[in-house]
Formats: structure tokens, sequence, C-alpha cells
């Protein structure tokens, strides 16, 4: 474990160098670190006591460059939304808001390839209901996940801020959430020692590397800093679809496996106990099969369903969804033998 402390600590100073130079996502850097150590459910209380150390230690170092008109249409709809995510964690799996996080953020790729003139048009004030909007999703996603980091980032770049008012305005800005999400948990039972212990190691990570970074920050421009926040977001997505991708696979017992059947290829999915079937003929072109049982049946379907059941040993039932139209199939199976009937 003190192996394991350590090299958190080092890769916490550095994930928040990153952060900060990119301006934030020092929290997804973490998440796929922390799902190898601790349980999903406890990821988020680690990372908030974490990133609530990094966001006052932050808020001193550039208390000066704070924009408060992001500030105050920002916060007051994030708390409750926070509130909600916070209470949901219990319900919802985190791992598959994960995925979706990933998802959006390597959706930035096309900001990599931008030229200066084409970023500088891209920036502009928003209206205040947006920041409004943004404050509310982010305290959604912050509420489950613990972060906040680079899915928001985009909001801010293309907002024009410098990069120092970035850094300052989203600490001060997730420091109130992080505060309420450290009590939410607790009073959830969403913590243990571990989890406590982790956060704490990185909590002093963050604090050396706020005082650090101030040194490093002069020595860019806004454009490389704002690429290098694009470029951190779609590297943090891939990581992350990568990490949460392998834990959904395992922890829903997810395959896909194909078969050529004559003159088609079926391709089964199975997940959880669920299995998805995509059939393609050349005749019939692409079906998709949905194991079903017999309460699914239309009422016509159902009849003959009752009547062919007692001259069978087992009948298996299915859905077929194609273009235009949906059918029924049923493999009825008597001494070995398998017939199969279309609807």
């Amino acid at each position: 474990m003190v192996i394991t402390i350590f090299l958190l600590f080092v890769g916490a100073i550095l994930a928040f160098w990153i952060s900060a130079i990119c301006g934030g996502g020092a929290s997804l850097i973490l998440i796929p670190i922390l799902n190898l150590i601790i349980p999903t459910s406890l990821v988020p209380f680690s990372l908030t006591v974490g990133t609530f150390t990094s966001s006052a230690s932050r808020i001193v170092a550039f208390r000066k460059s704070v924009h408060w008109k992001i500030f105050f249409w920002f916060v007051p709809f994030s708390i409750p939304a926070v509130l909600l995510g916070a209470y949901l964690i219990k319900y919802i799996n985190p791992i598959y808001l994960q995925l979706i996080v990933a998802l959006l953020l390597i959706s930035n790729v096309p900001q990599l390839f931008l030229s200066k003139k084409e970023q500088d048009k891209e920036e502009k004030s928003s209206p205040k209901y947006v920041l409004a909007i943004i404050g509310f999703l982010a305290g959604f996603v912050s509420g489950i996940t613990g972060a906040i980091g680079l899915l928001f980032n985009r909001f801010y770049l293309k907002y024009g801020l410098t990069k120092e008012e970035i850094i300052a305005t989203r600490a001060a800005n997730e420091i109130i959430l992080h505060l309420i999400k450290l009590v939410i948990y607790i009073i959830l039972g969403l913590y243990s020692k571990n989890a406590l212990l982790l956060g704490l190691t990185i909590a002093m990570a963050s604090v050396v590397s706020a005082y650090t970074v101030k040194y490093i920050l002069p020595f860019m421009s806004d454009f490389l800093f704002r690429k290098i926040g694009y470029g951190a977001m779609v590297i943090s997505g891939i990581v992350l679809l990568t990490s949460s991708s392998e834990k959904i696979i395992n922890q829903d017992k997810v395959q896909l496996y194909t078969v050529a059947k004559g003159d088609k290829n079926e391709t089964t999915l199975k997940w959880r106990n669920s299995d998805l079937v995509l059939e393609y003929a050349l005749d019939d072109g692409l079906e998709i099969e949905r194991p079903i049982d017999s309460s699914e049946l239309p009422e016509n379907l159902l009849q003959k369903y009752n009547q062919l059941l007692p001259k069978y040993d087992v009948i298996h039932l299915e859905k077929v969804f194609k273009i235009g139209e949906d059918g029924y199939e049923f493999y009825c199976i008597k001494d070995k033998k398998l017939t199969k009937l279309e609807f």
C-alpha cells in the first residue's frame, strides 16, 4: 500500500501540473488509476477530497484572476444539480456516465486542427442562461462521477478567458461543489479509510502542484495553452473510454461473436443476461433479432404459440427488426430436431 500511495502522489502531482497547463482535467486523468485501487462507487469521494484542496490552492495562487460574472451565474445553478447527482449515485452506476463523458471528450478532436485565426473567431462570451445551463450540467456530472474537469473545459476555452482566468474561475466555481459533495458522500456512507487516505494523498499533491505551476504558465502563449487543453481532453477521453469500456465488459459479461450460417452472417451481442443478434443475408439484408418471452407476443401469435407448445419439447422466441417491418421467429425443438417458423 505504501508503494501505491507514493506512486499515486507522484502521479497526482503530474496530473495537476497537466491540469493547470491544460485548464483542467486532473480528475479525469486520475479516475482510471483510482478505478484500479478502490471500488468505482468510492472513487468520487477520493477525487473530491483532492480536488477540493486543489481548488482552494489555486484560488489562493490566482485570486486576482477570478472572473466573477461567470462565478455568480454558474454556482447557484450547480448547487441543486450536484445534490441531485450525489443522491443518484446510489442508483446509477457511475461507470456508464464515465463512458458518456469519454465520448464527449473525444468529440473535441476537430478543435485540435483549428488555426489561431479560426480559434479566435470561435471565442465569445456566452449569454447568462448558457452559464446557468453549464453550471447545472457541471454540478450534475460532478455529483455522480466526482469530476468536472475537462468535460466543461471547452466552455472556458471558448469564452475568451486568459489561461490564468480559466484556472482561477474554474477553481472558484468548483470549490463550493466539492465541499457539498464531501458532505453528501459522508452522509450516504460512500467513503472508506482507504478512500480517505488516497484522497489526502491527492490533496497533498495538488498543493505542491498549485504553488509550482505558477512558474510554468508565463512561458506559454494563450494559443498553445488552448491547443494543449483540447489535446488533453481528447487523450483523457481515449483513456477513460478504454478503462470504462473494459470495466463494463467485465462487470456485465459483454460478449460479441460472429457465426457464418450459409449465406448469412450472424453476430450476437451478449449483455448481462440478454442477447441481441445482428443477422445479414444477401437476399434479406440486415436484421436485428432479440430473444423474447411469450408474454411479448401479439394476441394472434400468442394463440399460435399455445397451440404449438404441446407438440414440441421447447420453443424459443425471437422478435425480428427489419427496415420498414417487424416479425417473429419460433424455434421449435422436438427430439433434438429444430423447426423454424417465421411470422
